[in-house]
């Protein structure tokens, strides 16, 4: 299937996606059908950053002077532009009624324009105030960003930030998807969390929330998924081989990347997610 090639078809490729993926609260909340959605969402991270990697840097997108001399110059970069602009036009279609679904800009959204979907409520009413939003936009351009995308400019500045808002809404939707797994946590045994929600004891709540042991395997998992959908191939007289002079395999992302955006940011992220949601799940 051909890459998307143009911005707004990646925006309404987006939207049909989104639409038309399964929802947490519409399956019924256990520990399976959670499990099961975090890793489909190793998927769309791991695409998404693919995608991202075929433009280079391209600087100016992000850079707020860039657009000083047009209408809609200010302070703002074209990718805040865009995503502002995007956020606008998807809250009209009715994207922000899902509780998974968290805006960066959530001043600047619009009233839907359709009737609102009735949702199954598993969630505490407490989770719509629950988002690391900002952490995650300054992760994704002051650190991530840098580590995978090749340094140049090539002109494409819209499909740029087009891709990085699937990016940005991937890694949203993977990592406030925590305020589910504290649910179902918390549902399972609520007297193992209960004292420490009652002590406000954000220490307690991480320790209880960490395991290791599922965190390497989740780090391991990322890291040969990208392994498997980034590996450039050939084929050849005598079958499928990769694409390297070398005799190694070539990514278009490095698969260890993927792994470090894992253990340094998503699961650290998501575990404050769930903090944040416990903390105010007896209110």
């Amino acid at each position: 299937m051909a890459a998307p090639s143009s911005p707004l078809l990646v925006l309404l490729l987006t939207v049909s996606s989104l639409s038309s993926s399964r929802s947490a609260s519409s399956a019924g909340l256990t520990l399976g059908c959670v499990r099961d959605a975090l890793i489909r969402q190793e998927d769309s991270i791991v695409f998404s950053l693919i995608e991202r990697a075929k433009f280079p840097y391209n600087a100016p997108a992000y850079d707020p002077s860039f657009l000083g001399s047009t209408p809609h110059g200010g302070h703002r970069s074209l990718v805040e532009l865009y995503v502002r602009e995007a956020e606008a036009l998807l809250a009209k279609a009715g994207l922000y009624q899902k509780p998974e679904e968290v805006p960066f800009f959530p001043e600047d959204l619009s009233f839907p324009v359709i009737l609102p979907y009735n949702y199954p409520q598993v969630l505490h009413p407490a989770s719509a105030s629950v988002s690391v939003n900002e952490a995650i936009w300054n992760m994704y351009f002051n650190d991530l960003l840098p580590l995978f995308a090749a340094k140049g400019d090539d002109g494409n500045y819209a499909a740029t930030v087009a891709s990085d808002l699937v990016c940005l809404q991937a890694l949203s939707r993977r990592i406030h998807y925590g305020k589910y797994v504290a649910e179902v946590k918390f549902t399972d045994a609520p007297e193992d969390y209960t004292p420490a929600i009652h002590a406000k004891d954000t220490d307690a709540l991480m320790k209880l929330l960490t395991f290791e042991a599922v965190e390497a395997m989740v780090k391991r998992r990322v890291e040969k998924k990208t392994r498997s959908f980034g590996q450039n191939v050939t084929l050849e007289d005598k079958g499928t081989s990769v694409d390297a002079s070398d005799g190694e395999a070539k990514y278009k992302v490095d698969p260890s990347v993927v792994s470090r955006l894992y253990d340094e940011w998503v699961m650290p992220l998501t575990k404050q997610v769930q903090v944040e949601y416990l903390l105010h799940r007896l209110d």
